[in-house]
This record gives C-alpha cells, structure tokens and sequence, in this order.
C-alpha cells in the first residue's frame, strides 16, 4: 500500500514494532527440530530506565517520517536512536518527577487520531488492516502507550523551559556576539489592520438556545441521561464535538475568561446553568478535580444568525470603507470608532501576530487564511467585506483589511527586529538548558547502548564515556 498517512507520532511504528518483535520472539523460544538455522529478528538497541528501545523501533521510526513525506537523505539509525533515547529519557524523568497525564487526556488524543486515520484510509477495518491490528481494542491499546509515552515527553521539556526568559540585555549580548556576515536575513513582512462586525442573533434565538441547554441539563440531573452522548449529538464546538464535549485544563489553559470562570467555580459532579462566551452558549459539566487541573465536558450552542444581520453588517463595513476612502476617518480611527473586536481597535486595528506578538508576518510564515485574505491587496487599498468563519466553532464575522506596512527582505537590524531577536536568543537560553538537563540526566539515569551502536557518534554522552 503506498498511500501516506499522516497524524501519528514517530513512536507508534516504533511500538508497533516493539509488539511484533515480542511475538517474533515468543515464537522463536520454542526449539522445534535441531536443523533449525536461528535468525535474528530483532534485538535490544538501547535501554533508558523503564524504557526499551528495540532495532524494529528504529526502523519504524524511519518508515513513519517517509510516510509523512519527510526526507530521509541525512538521517541516520545512529541518529533516529539518539532522538528515541532523548524521548524515553525525558518521558522517564516525568514519571520520577510525578508530572502525571491523565487516562482520558491521553484517551482524547487517540480518539482524535483515530478519527484521522479512519477519514483518510477509508474505514475502520481498513485502518486495522493496514496496520495489521486484529481489533479496534489492540489498537487503542498500542495508542494509548504511545500518546501517553510522547505526552509525558512534552510535559518534561515543558517543565525544563517553562521559566526561562531573557533580559533587553541579554539580547543586546546575544545579537552583538553576531559576526556581521552571519547575521540572520528576514524575509519581506507585512503589518496588517483590519476593521471587523460581528453581527448579533437576535434574543428570540439566544432565549431558544439557551432553553435547549436547560432542557439538556435537566435531562442529564434528572434523568441519568447522558452529558458525553448530548455533547456528541449536540455541542456545535468541533474541537471537543467528538469526544463528548470533553477538555483537561487549568487556571493557565488558554480559554477565554467566562469559560474558566464558571468551570472554576464548580464542584465535582455539578453542571453549570447556561452562560455566554465570544463563542455562543454553553453548560459544563465537571467530571473530575485534581488539585488545580479539572476534567471536564461542555456542549456549546451557537445561536442563528439570519440574513439580515448578516446583510447589516456587510453594509455597514461597506459605509465605514467609503468614509475612509473620502477622507472622513483615518482606517485607524475607523477602527476605534466602528469595529467590533476589543483586541485590536485600540491599536488601530492592528494585527498582532500570535507567535510572538509582533506587529509583523512574514509572507513565507503566514497562516494561509490570512495570506489569502491580503495576498492580492496593494499599499494603502482597502478590501471589500471578507466573511471569515471561526474555526474554534464561534458565529462567523465580516471585516475590511488593509496593508499598513510593509517591509522588504533584510538583514537583521537590532532596533527593527527586536522582537525577532528577542525570540532568537530565547531559543538558544532554552537550548543550552535542555543541554544542561541532558548532561545531569543521563548521568542520574541507567543507560545501555548495545556494543553495535556504541560507535555511533551521539549528541549526547548515552554512552557515558
């Protein structure tokens, strides 16, 4: 089959190959006549505290990335391994440092990977044939290890960067270490301002979405009925649609302040009355509480939004683009007297971009909505109405966007590109401390590398020489 499939992580070939070589090998224990010449099929390529990686897993390692169309030219088994062992070795140190994940966040992933797979192989049993799984529960459970595995991975190098930054003269000290003929060229840049209308439902919707959820949570408290099976039939939020409605968060976790506020505010078991966010309308019910982290599900419910109020709006931003155009507003004091979004009619409807909140996007790095958004915009026009739907699952909006700005390819420049700089020199502060933490680690840690891979020439000291 030489279809690519995408969306797993690099660890499941190699569990995969992991499960297949125990077979191999529980077959091969078994001696049957004396004229049998023994193979080797498999074999322990290294071992990082509970973790075993074996030659199979390198080898899925490797089919994984060319199933995802990466290049394979430069890589290595010497360095797939080195890459295998640092995963196991953070994921290891988790464990000791008790940084937990929780069943149902990792159960949430596989679902979420599982209903990937299945859009883009086709079916259920096509998924298993492909990767040769008898039934769905092997599979899920081969999954689960792996998504729990890579989870524990991330939360540790989270864990190990979470608190660095940098200081202006940090920066200052990092840029003017730059010898002048290697310092980095960014590529051409646009700053983008946008005037936006949200048009509003009328309360006889909200009043009938809102009696929906009531009907929803009286159903659920009185009736047994159940909250993830209501989630999956009605909740209109695409991100948790699927798997009832279901989220793991905490105070930090990036959702907007009226959402954490009311999940916050509940006990374990209780279902909230119906509230508004940007978003529409919803209940939560809370599942679990563990210390500051919550498990729960919600069911959102966007109300209609007609014609006219759609009509409404467009005609408006069609009035507000006339008056800027005849000289009446400034796009910027437009943008403060007439949009709709808090973010950023303050700023003159600035743009900011989400990577590091700067002003500027890289044409080669923007997010493709928005490059097509502007892609045919010249210096100082205005575009006509754009309606952008909300991917999170909120009501759509309609805006008029305009280029403020825009800068041709350069050389770093330190009073330009600060911001950029700034991120620069964080990466590297962030490198050299992953780097410390390896070197402690793997001292701290029981390691064996097999005598075949010893020669490999690691970027770390697996070998502890």
């Amino acid at each position: 089959m030489t279809k690519k499939i995408k969306g797993l992580s690099i660890a499941f070939f190699a569990i995969i190959g992991m499960v297949q070589a125990q077979e191999a090998d529980q077959a091969m224990s078994v001696d049957t006549t004396s004229n049998t010449k023994r193979i080797k099929l498999d074999g322990i390529a290294a071992v990082v505290g509970d973790y075993v990686i074996l030659e199979s897993d390198i080898d899925k390692t490797l089919i994984d990335l060319r199933n995802q169309g990466a290049s394979t030219e430069d890589v290595t088994r010497c360095g797939l391994l080195g890459k295998l062992m640092e995963d196991r070795l953070y994921a290891h140190q988790a464990v000791q440092d008790s940084l937990l994940v929780s069943d149902d966040m990792v159960n949430a992933q596989s679902d979420r990977q599982i209903q990937q797979l299945t859009q883009q192989i086709g079916s259920v049993e096509k998924m298993l044939s492909y990767y040769k799984k008898p039934d769905m529960e092997s599979f899920r459970e081969e999954l689960f290890e792996i998504n729990k595995l890579r989870m524990l991975s991330e939360k540790m190098q989270g864990k190990i960067v979470e608190e660095i930054e940098v200081t202006p003269e940090e920066v200052r000290q990092f840029f003017n270490k730059i010898p002048e003929d290697e310092r980095p060229v960014f590529g051409a840049e646009l700053e983008i301002a946008q005037i936006v209308k949200q048009p509003e439902a009328p309360e006889e919707e909200k009043q009938k979405v809102i009696n929906q959820l009531k009907e929803i949570r009286q159903d659920v408290l009185e009736n047994d009925a159940s909250f993830n099976v209501k989630a999956i039939l009605y909740s209109q939020d695409p991100g948790s649609k699927s798997k009832g409605g279901f989220y793991s968060m905490t105070k930090e976790t990036p959702f907007v302040k009226e959402f954490k506020d009311v999940a916050f505010s509940l006990r374990e078991g209780e279902i909230s009355q119906p509230f508004e966010t940007s978003f529409g309308y919803h209940i939560i019910y809370i599942e679990k509480i563990r210390g500051q982290e919550l498990d729960l599900r919600h069911i959102l419910m966007i109300p209609d939004i007609p014609q006219s109020a759609i009509d409404k709006a467009t005609k408006e931003l069609d009035s507000i683009r006339q008056q800027v155009l005849d000289g009446k507003y400034t796009f910027a004091e437009a943008a403060l007297n007439f949009s709709d979004e808090k973010e950023t009619k303050f700023d003159g409807g600035l743009l900011r971009n989400p990577v590091n909140f700067d002003s500027r996007f890289e044409l080669t790095k923007m997010d493709p909505t928005l490059y097509n958004q502007v892609r045919n915009l010249k210096d100082g026009e205005i575009s006509r109405p754009i309606r952008e739907d909300d991917q999170r699952g909120g009501p759509p909006k309609f805006k008029i966007m305009k280029i403020s700005n825009r800068y041709d390819e350069h050389e770093a420049d330190f009073a330009k590109d600060y911001m950029k700089i700034q991120e620069l020199a964080l990466r590297e502060k962030q490198f050299n401390a992953i780097k410390e933490w390896m070197e402690e680690h793997i001292d701290d840690t029981y390691i064996h590398v097999d005598p075949e891979s010893r020669g490999c020439d690691f970027a770390n000291n697996w070998v502890k020489e």
